[in-house]
């Protein structure tokens, strides 16, 4: 059969040797400030709650949240955990010994090399801490080393802070969906930022950099800034910061 189609016409790279992914596994992933446990109502739950108790603004752009009780949040640790997607994980701070945060893998699609990182809830403890970044690194890490593409960061467009974390962990930003959702009765516009495979062996080395022992000072304090360390690798900054 004849054929009219240019041969002219561009298709985009061919990829003869793409293979999906495999899904997260409950593999515990493990750094040198933070471990990664998958999210368990029994161990967790409780330890979490006390951890974020009395910080409501954690909860603002969150899909869930502000809980009242340990009993409430006990139950909706117990609902989600185990759950293939969202994937979740707890995040024990190394250097305070203690359960501080969750994260979770999520809208996992192995069949186009793209996952998610989101539900990021950083206790105020672990906040701006290495065992925060740690966190972030191991997670980016396992997406990559396992195959994937394309390692993705959305949040509402309204969240600065969230959009400085992105950008400061070397995310690229891809612009903002308008109207995309409505979470709690409200609208929200969500911003997109990536990593893509051919950009992670240089972010790796900015993440091991900023993570080694030599980078801080005896107080603790950073020597390089994380994000110096990625902005060249970044494809795009994010214009509202």
């Amino acid at each position: 059969m004849c054929s009219d189609r240019p041969t002219s016409r561009p298709l985009g790279a061919e990829l003869p040797d793409w293979r999906p992914p495999p899904v997260p596994d409950g593999e515990v992933l493990q750094g040198r400030y933070a471990e990664l446990e998958p999210l368990s109502a029994e161990k967790h739950a409780a330890l979490l709650f006390r951890a974020f108790a009395g910080h409501d603004s954690l909860w603002d752009y969150m899909p869930n949240g502000p809980f009242s009780s340990a009993s409430q949040y006990h139950r909706w640790v117990r609902d989600h955990a185990g759950q293939a997607d969202p994937y979740f994980y707890a995040i024990r701070n190394k250097q305070s010994d203690q359960w501080e945060g969750l994260a979770s893998f999520l809208r996992i699609s192995p069949e186009a090399g793209s996952i998610e990182v989101g539900y990021i809830t950083f206790s105020p403890a672990l906040q701006r801490t290495p065992a925060a970044t740690d966190a972030m690194y191991l997670m980016m890490k396992w997406a990559f080393d396992a195959g994937y593409r394309r390692y993705e960061w959305k949040c509402n467009a309204l969240n600065a802070p969230s959009r400085r974390a992105a950008q400061r962990l070397g995310f690229s930003f891809e612009g903002v969906f308008r109207q995309a959702a409505v979470v709690k009765g409200r609208n929200r516009d969500t911003a997109w930022f990536a990593v893509i495979d051919r950009e992670w062996p240089a972010l790796k080395e900015a993440f091991e950099a900023w993570l080694a022992p030599g980078n801080f000072d005896a107080d603790g304090q950073q020597r390089e800034r994380l994000g110096d360390l990625t902005q060249l690798v970044r494809a795009a900054d994010d214009p509202s910061l």
